[in-house]
């Protein structure tokens, strides 16, 4: 259920380089620039509020993106996107996830996605309460977001959106996913050793906004 997850910490980078098993890609530093390279390998522009970027290559094959911001820039903030995908990247990258989870722990939770996947189309019932507590709906290519009149373009804490899965991930039969985006303000300084006292907060969250009881499962 918790698809994406960005942890940040001062200098992150410090657990990859004397381990063998990973290697450190400069993308975006002082005297580097390849953001063709970043745009190859993840699908996504360097934005400039990215100040440095790195590309971490792991052992099974993946690559992960470690970006330090402007506004933050004494932070690195690693980014394991995809988690609940229907892939072997996926497996590979909670297998990832679970060797480094000991020198993650005081690491600060700063996003954390919850996907709810389902096969065909959201039922009606959640589009109706996400409408009657968000709005009206907001589309923008293959994603729809639910705002309330307050948030406009930006939410510090929380963006509840719905896509379609089967073409985002190129599946072969229907899926459509309602995903709920928890951002760094929300979880309040939270370290990664104490993720799960947040999943009842969270748990609530999505029941208010969608009339759905959850159980967010660990990683």
């Amino acid at each position: 259920m918790i698809d994406s997850l960005n942890l940040a910490g001062e200098q992150v980078e410090t657990i990859f380089i004397f381990d063998k098993n990973y290697t450190i890609e400069p993308v975006k530093t002082k005297s580097v620039f390849s953001p063709k390279v970043w745009n190859e390998s993840f699908g996504k522009s360097l934005k400039q509020n990215i100040i440095e970027a790195k590309i971490i290559h792991t052992y099974l094959g993946l690559k992960l993106p470690l970006k330090t911001f402007s506004v933050s820039p004494k932070s690195q903030t690693l980014e394991f996107a995809g988690l609940q995908g229907y892939n072997e990247r996926s497996q590979l990258l909670v297998q990832t996830l679970q060797e480094l989870e000991s020198q993650l722990q005081y690491t600060r939770v700063m996003r954390m996605d919850v996907a709810i996947d389902y096969e065909g189309n959201i039922p009606h019932s959640i589009i109706k309460v996400l409408s009657k507590h968000r709005g009206r709906p907001l589309p923008f290519g293959n994603t729809t977001y639910y705002k309330t009149a307050k948030e406009k373009k930006t939410n510090q804490k929380m963006d509840i959106k719905i896509y379609n899965k089967q073409i985002q991930a190129k599946l072969d039969y229907p899926l459509h996913r309602l995903e709920f985006v928890f951002k760094g303000s929300y979880f309040n300084k939270l370290l990664f050793k104490d993720i799960e006292t947040a999943y009842q907060k969270m748990e609530k969250s999505i029941k208010k906004a969608t009339g759905l009881s959850v159980k967010i499962q660990s990683i």
